[in-house]
This record gives C-alpha cells, structure tokens and sequence, in this order.
C-alpha cells in the first residue's frame, strides 16, 4: 500500500488543528491579537489561550471568529470535532469515554467528590488542581471535564442516575462563593426530566460500596458495565457476574438512600449553611 501523501502538512489531532487554524487566519489578516479582540469585544488572553489549544473557546466567540474571517460553519465544525476529540482526557480514560458517550442510561454512586458530569468549573478546577496539574494542562483538563457536562443536555440526553453520599456535599470548596454555585448548579440540574439526584445519609452506615466510586453504563446492545474509580485509578468492569455483584449492592444502597424530593431538601439546607459573602 502506498504511503499516505500529506497534502497540508498540518496537524491531524482535532485539538490542535482547530488552534492551527486559527492562528493562521490571524496571521494571514496580519492582525495581532490585540487588534483581534479589540474588533470582536473578546478578550486577547481567552482568544490566545484557543490559538495556543490550552482553551476552545465557546461557540459564540467561535461564531464571531467564522464571521470574522469569512469562513461561515468551517471553525464552528472544526470546534465540534475538537470538543468530541477524546485525545484531550488522559489516555487511561479514553475507552471509558467512548463508552460513556454511546450508554443509553447510566447510574453513578459518588463516595468523596460530586461527579464530572455534575461539577461546575469552579469545582473541577480544584480537584484536578488537588491532582497535581497546573498551568496550560489544567486549564486544558478543566475544560474537557466541564465540556462533558453536554452529554446531559438536549432532548435525546440519556437518563442519569446520581447517588451522592452525605460526606460529598459536607466537603465544600476553599472559596464559600464557589461551593455555593456547586450546591446551586446540582438543584437546578436535578430538576431535568432525565436527571435523578439522591443523597446517602451518613446514618445509613457501612455499605457495599463504601470506597469507591462506581458508575454502570447500559450499552446499545443490551450489556452493562462498570467503572470503579478511586483517588488514584480507575477500572472497567466487563465481567457479567462481577457487574451484576456491583449493580446488587448499588440496589441496596439506593434503598438507604434518601428521595429525589427529600434530597433536594437536604442539598437546600446544605445550601443555607453556606457562608454569605461579607458586605462591602
């Protein structure tokens, strides 16, 4: 088989061809990224930060960009692809990626930490920060993790299943203002139609789930599988009767676990504890 020709020389990862791209259209107007941002209303550092790929940017700036430089659709499509490009999540949580994006239904347990798909920015930011990353990457991982938050929007959004022990929503953030939006951001999404939020009480005592995150993905073809994640790792879970052991003690955990409508309750009051921002 012949070699591939190349026929632009560019880079064939999403990420970085959209921050390619945007560069040389900038280049090509000979326009500095001052004089960009003077004449969209963005701001030079975000617009740099996309050029860079430690940011993409959302689709309004993206938007504005395309009319800018009269290519209607071509960096919104380029934006697309970059923003669905799992290359950007750590290679040990890709295929889980994968999966996760095609599961009809899926149901979490969160021992220590509110769920990726739950966290706002804020939040995400200080427990990846917590894992060690700084500078570009963390920005870069903050905005994958935040970026999945779609897979429960939009009408054909799966239906998601969040069981949340008590000690998650008594761990708050080091800033009183962003935890508040945490607990404000989990009311209003429990309120979608296919988002279920319950808390385990502490009351509830030992259960069989007790140090580890878990979440089951229903597949197309019928196939539920697991992934156990702890602070350091996370595991597959594909084995039939390994996953049927998990999901079992998922059950039995459920039903200790307060209703959706006592839940909201609880997360209210969590809510009310917060401390206000000093008056200035």
């Amino acid at each position: 088989m012949p070699a591939r020709r190349v026929v632009t020389g560019r880079s064939q990862q999403p990420r970085k061809r959209f921050a390619e791209e945007l560069r040389l259209l900038r280049n090509g107007r000979g326009e500095s990224l001052r004089e960009l941002s003077e004449r969209l209303g963005w701001d030079a550092s975000t617009l740099g930060k996309m050029e860079s790929g430690a940011n993409l940017g959302s689709p309004e700036v993206v938007e504005a960009l395309d009319t800018h430089y009269g290519t209607p659709g071509l960096l919104l499509a380029l934006w697309e692809v970059a923003m669905g490009d799992n290359s950007q999540f750590k290679e040990q949580y890709r295929r889980y990626m994968d999966i996760e994006a095609e599961a009809l239904s899926l149901w979490h347990f969160g021992v220590s930490t509110v769920h990726g798909l739950l966290q706002t920015t804020a939040y995400a930011r200080e427990v990846l920060t917590l894992g060690g990353l700084r500078g570009p990457e963390l920005d870069q991982q903050v905005e994958a993790r935040t970026g999945r938050r779609k897979l429960l929007e939009g009408e054909d959004a799966p239906p998601f299943r969040a069981i949340v022990s008590e000690a998650v929503l008594r761990t708050p953030l080091r800033v009183p203002q962003e935890w508040r939006e945490q607990l404000e951001h989990l009311l209003e999404i429990c309120e979608r139609p296919n988002v279920t939020l319950q808390v385990l009480p502490l009351c509830a005592g030992l259960h069989g789930l007790v140090s580890t995150d878990m979440m089951f993905l229903r597949l197309p073809d019928g196939v539920t599988v697991a992934y156990a994640e702890t602070a350091h790792r996370g595991e597959l879970v594909e084995e039939i009767r390994a996953v049927e052991l998990l999901l079992r003690r998922y059950d039995a955990m459920r039903d200790q676990a307060l209703s959706p409508a006592e839940s909201r309750k609880f997360i209210m009051r969590m809510l009310e504890e917060v401390p206000c921002e000093p008056s200035t």
